[in-house]
């Protein structure tokens, strides 16, 4: 699979981008964005389709996310990954016919991105976190914050030290947990690659201290950050697995009651958990490809 897809750079909004491509240069833009703990590899499957559609399938390493640059401006809450998200669409030289796709943080920068820019975007995908108005929920459930824990334990200094112990052990019990039954030892170690440097770690558990501490937060960025709490004004199709182990299956499923822009729908994917594009590749890529080419 890898032996399909190529590796660039671009600089935008900052940040020295390091990604992976496939497809026509000439083919309109398919961005897709990943979550944590994870990398741009977790696309390794989705790329090759979307090339075969006449995209240019591009996935870039998240700013913090080795070979990707540390952010010199210390940003790293939600919000900015939607900024990243339209700076990458512009210094790619896309036009309106782009296509987003995200998952996990990368869904949070996709509602970002189109939440403030829609023109830019002609559809957008996420998965496996839901749409501001059902995320919201999840704090006032006592089951989705039980699932939750390690995002305030990430939050305290002590997981400085606690994450990266024993060779990341404390990331290897996530992916077990959150994708049950999934061998992703090769996905985790693509995020332990990524984590290069203490800096670069600190740049990965800043987005959760970032955004959940808002004194934290940039008031430049208000706006892409408001904006992930929103629902764009674009087609969207939202995907979750209905065994996710991070964001409580049951919540997300009422994602599709708030789906009102034309176009848009919620797809609960079976037999899938949090990483539902590695787990299910040809159902996922089938529904993605679906949904773009409606």
């Amino acid at each position: 699979m890898s032996e399909q897809l190529e590796q660039g750079a671009v600089r935008a909004n900052g940040i020295d981008f390091v990604y992976l491509a496939a497809g026509p240069a000439d083919g309109p833009l398919a961005l897709c964005l990943h979550g944590y703990p994870d990398s741009a590899w977790t696309w390794r499957h989705l790329l090759p389709e979307l090339a075969a559609a006449g995209y240019r399938a591009v996935a870039p390493f998240n700013r913090g996310y080795a070979p990707t640059s540390v952010a010199a401006d210390g940003r790293y809450q939600a919000g900015v990954l939607g900024q990243d998200a339209n700076a990458l669409h512009e210094a790619l030289g896309a036009g309106p016919d782009a296509v987003l796709v995200g998952h996990d943080w990368g869904a949070m920068g996709a509602y970002a991105a189109t939440g403030t820019e829609p023109g830019r975007w002609r559809k957008v995908v996420a998965a496996a976190v839901p749409p501001g108005p059902v995320t919201a929920q999840a704090f006032f459930s006592y089951d989705q914050l039980k699932l939750s824990f390690y995002m305030f334990f990430q939050l305290t200094p002590l997981a400085d030290m606690a994450v990266p112990l024993d060779d990341y052990e404390f990331v290897r019990r996530l992916w077990e947990d959150w994708s049950p039954g999934y061998d992703g030892a090769e996905d985790f170690q693509r995020f332990v690659d990524c984590m290069a440097t203490p800096e670069h770690l600190a740049g990965a558990l800043g987005a959760y201290r970032q955004t959940l501490q808002f004194e934290l937060q940039d008031p430049a960025l208000e706006a892409h950050q408001n904006a992930t709490l929103g629902l764009p004004e674009v087609p969207l199709l939202y995907l979750h697995g209905t065994t996710d182990g991070c964001m409580s299956p049951s919540l997300a499923a009422t994602a599709g009651d708030y789906l009102t822009y034309p176009g848009s729908r919620a797809v609960m994917v079976e037999g899938a958990g949090h990483f539902l594009q590695l787990e299910q590749p040809e159902q996922v890529n089938a529904l993605i490809l679906g949904f773009l080419a409606e």
